[in-house]
């Protein structure tokens, strides 16, 4: 009885905030006439960064992991992550999802939990180096580039700028710390009740002691494949920008696919739904793009990032019964 009280009470608070961000949702759907008028190799270039955004999402995960059975990784998630788009407060639906299916194809259970936790921290860790990049972003006074080697010549700079200072920051016990007692400082700051307790600096030191010897040499790879698949995802962003002919600064895009990125965490709506289309049209306005762009820039992007990954997610699952079917596991 608890259970069913607690997911009728979930249901309702669902219901309820997409009461809330009807509005904003109806304007970016409104938007779909002249996303279907875009230049079909802008969609082309959103749909190729999501798929590469997924592939070094997995590899990272079989990094974790360690197996090399990228099918089972690759199949899970995608069922799993469109799973978790459907359910509210499908996050943890999803994880046990992924479990299940690597279990049955025969991945050893203790590595596919710490595999998968592992994974997280590192995908947590790599969003959270972006927020450091908009300071240069702004001091050089940088906008959305303009053509797609610009955008590659950036995309490369990202990488290795964000690479290294996560590299930088995780190997320095000092800097986690110090990292750990800021994050303390802003908790306390925040309404409600959720402040960082004084051990949470050595909880982050701890965690990245685990994470590091469970990955040994592969922990370089790891990173890069964390920071990959945050970059994939920004650039399908991009270029749904560029698709509109905006040019916004650089530093406030970066800040409003970061708060896309927390609002999609948020266990509200399945996968954010309505609560991260208000939120980046909202940012995207800020950043210096007209409303009737930003509706249709974020129309395009959530339709490669988050309703492509359901059908997706459906082949993935077949993919998987029928890997089962013919070799059956032991």
């Amino acid at each position: 009885m608890p259970s069913l009280v607690r997911r009728a009470a979930l249901l309702g608070l669902t219901a309820l905030v997409l009461y809330g961000v009807a509005p904003a949702i109806g304007e970016v759907l409104g938007a779909w006439p002249k996303v279907a008028n875009l230049k079909p190799w802008w969609l082309a270039g959103m749909v190729l960064t999501e798929v590469l955004s997924s592939w070094f999402l997995w590899e990272l995960q079989a990094l974790s992991i360690g197996t090399r059975d990228m099918t089972a990784v690759a199949t899970s998630q995608l069922a799993g992550g469109a799973l978790g788009r459907v359910i509210p407060g499908g996050a943890a639906t999803a994880a046990a999802t992924q479990y299940n299916m690597l279990n049955a194809a025969d991945v050893p259970r203790a590595a596919i939990a710490t595999g998968l936790a592992a994974a997280t921290v590192l995908q947590i860790a790599a969003l959270c180096v972006l927020p450091v990049l908009a300071l240069p972003a702004v001091i050089f006074g940088l906008t959305v580039p303009s053509t797609l080697l610009e955008t590659a010549i950036l995309a490369l700079v990202v990488f290795f700028a964000m690479l290294g200072i996560g590299l930088g920051v995780a190997r320095s016990e000092k800097t986690l710390r110090g990292v750990g007692r800021f994050a303390v400082r802003v908790s306390r700051r925040l309404p409600g009740e959720r402040t960082l307790s004084p051990e949470f600096p050595g909880r982050l030191v701890t965690q990245r002691n685990e994470v590091f010897e469970r990955l040994g040499d592969r922990v370089v790879w790891a990173c890069a494949a964390a920071v990959g698949r945050w970059l994939f995802d920004l650039l399908a962003l991009e270029f749904a920008i560029q698709a509109v002919g905006a040019s916004p600064r650089y530093s406030l895009v970066l800040l409003a696919y970061v708060t896309a990125q927390l609002l999609a965490q948020i266990p509200l709506t399945p996968g954010g739904l309505g609560v991260v289309e208000a939120g980046l049209t909202a940012t995207l306005a800020l950043a210096g793009v007209s409303g009737g762009d930003a509706a249709v820039a974020v129309l395009a992007y959530r339709l490669v990032s988050y309703w492509l990954m359901l059908p997706a997610g459906l082949v993935a699952w077949i993919v998987h019964r029928r890997r089962l079917t013919v070799s059956p596991t032991t």
